[in-house]
């Protein structure tokens, strides 16, 4: 009987402070959960912020196309070919030929990072959270180059690494091609296009 009415004793105030207590445990849950979704949607422009990189302004098409496009009921995004654009606007030229006093390799790689970088900014102008990226499929560079320059893959490691930098694997781990031209629009250096898979 003792051990009856104890029970019964106990278990109300007990009751009574945890009822007391569960407005605060649910707010507290529901913060956690709002937490957990910011930092979901801004995962990659938190990176980007940390890794001190500064993406370029959205780039427009220079001619009669459009600068993606996604096929109707279809996660695939097309990207067209994007130039060297630094953040002030400037755009990188000159062909590929050091031992002709054209661009180093170095500065090949520099121009093909800033390709790398306008994609980026494409894919988060038109997608508006840069996590719904779930694949970058493909990139295709092309090197505006002398017919005795070797070293167009060099080149476009400076637009891999980049999209390595931001989205990591496997995310960011791409399949390649890089060919050497003599001459691109504008006499850009370096232009790079891409295909992207988007989360549904």
């Amino acid at each position: 009987v003792h051990s009856d009415t104890a029970y019964n004793t106990i278990l109300p105030d007990n009751m009574n402070a945890l009822t007391r207590q569960l407005p605060r445990l649910a707010s507290a849950s529901n913060t956690v959960s709002r937490c957990a979704f910011a930092s979901r949607n801004v995962y990659i422009e938190k990176k980007i912020e940390e890794l001190g990189i500064e993406l370029p302004a959205a780039p427009a098409p220079k001619a009669n196309y459009n600068i993606t496009c996604r096929v109707p009921g279809e996660n695939t995004l097309y990207i067209s070919g994007h130039l060297p654009i630094k953040a002030d606007g400037t755009l990188i030229t000159g062909a590929l030929a050091p031992e002709e006093g054209g661009l180093t390799v170095e500065e090949g790689y520099e121009a093909a990072r800033h390709c790398g970088l306008n994609i980026i900014s494409t894919l988060k102008n038109h997608l508006g959270d840069l996590d719904k990226v779930e694949q970058v499929v493909k990139v295709f560079g092309i090197v505006n180059s002398s017919t005795d320059f070797k070293h167009q893959h060099l080149v476009m490691d400076g637009c891999s690494d980049v999209i390595m930098e931001v989205f990591d694997k496997p995310i960011g781990y791409h399949a390649r091609s890089a060919i050497g031209v003599n001459t691109l629009p504008l006499d850009a250096s370096v232009e790079v296009e891409a295909i992207i898979k988007i989360k549904s």
